[in-house]
């Protein structure tokens, strides 16, 4: 049986490959590529699915975080591969109770921020809504990826550890290692954005370090 990790990069490698035919041959609409499941999701009973089209927006998402991505270039492997991770962390965190439930006035703000933190991670509004485009997706499924995204977010902040609400001495301490635009300019004029810095870096290290420690429990099937 191959190692999730040899599934990571045959799944990357293959739907990288797809960008760079994209334009030149006629394109299936969509197809399932990963079928997954773990016990946080219910076991082999309960298996969970991921799309070409979804995977290909969520590596464009990676990308376009990337500051080392090629211009000429939609996504690479490594960008598939980084999604597909974050994708599986996610589903998985938001499968998990969380003591005491939120509420929906709770959540609601979660997901406003979970809309903040994409947008900031792409580079604005406008590159998300070209990434939506480019793969298809609509608004109702634009809200379903922010509303795992805000529930996995919870989970990490109540159950893990705090990292939703720095504190303004927290993230005055932190603004001196912020990226150079951050540094330059008076702290409380970019506090709102150095908060949704700072909290989007601890998610992202969050939920490496619960996909590293879960992948054991996790089988991944390339279709």
């Amino acid at each position: 049986m191959r190692s999730l990790g040899s599934f990571l990069a045959i799944v990357a490698l293959g739907i990288a490959s797809l960008a760079a035919v994209a334009h030149a041959q006629p394109r299936v609409v969509d197809r399932t590529v990963v079928r997954f499941y773990a016990p946080e999701t219910g076991g082999v009973e309960r298996p969970r699915f991921i799309s070409e089209r979804w995977l290909a927006f969520e590596a464009r998402i990676e990308a376009l975080s990337d500051q080392d991505r090629g211009s000429d270039e939609a996504y690479r492997e490594r960008h598939v591969s980084a999604a597909l991770e974050r994708h599986i962390s996610e589903v998985l965190l938001a499968s998990l109770r969380i003591d005491p439930e939120p509420s929906e006035a709770a959540m609601a703000r979660q997901v406003e921020l979970a809309r903040k933190l994409l947008s900031d991670r792409v580079g604005g509004e406008d590159a998300l809504f070209a990434a939506e485009r480019a793969e298809g997706i609509s608004n109702a499924e634009l809200s379903s990826l922010l509303r795992r995204q805000a529930r996995a977010s919870l989970y990490l902040d109540r159950m893990v550890a705090p990292m939703l609400r720095p504190s303004d001495a927290e993230l005055e301490a932190i603004q001196r290692s912020a990226p150079a635009a951050l540094q330059s300019e008076p702290f409380l004029r970019v506090r709102p954005l150095l908060l949704r810095w700072y909290v989007s870096k601890r998610l992202a290290s969050a939920m490496a370090s619960f996909f590293q420690e879960a992948r054991s429990r996790i089988t991944v099937t390339l279709l």
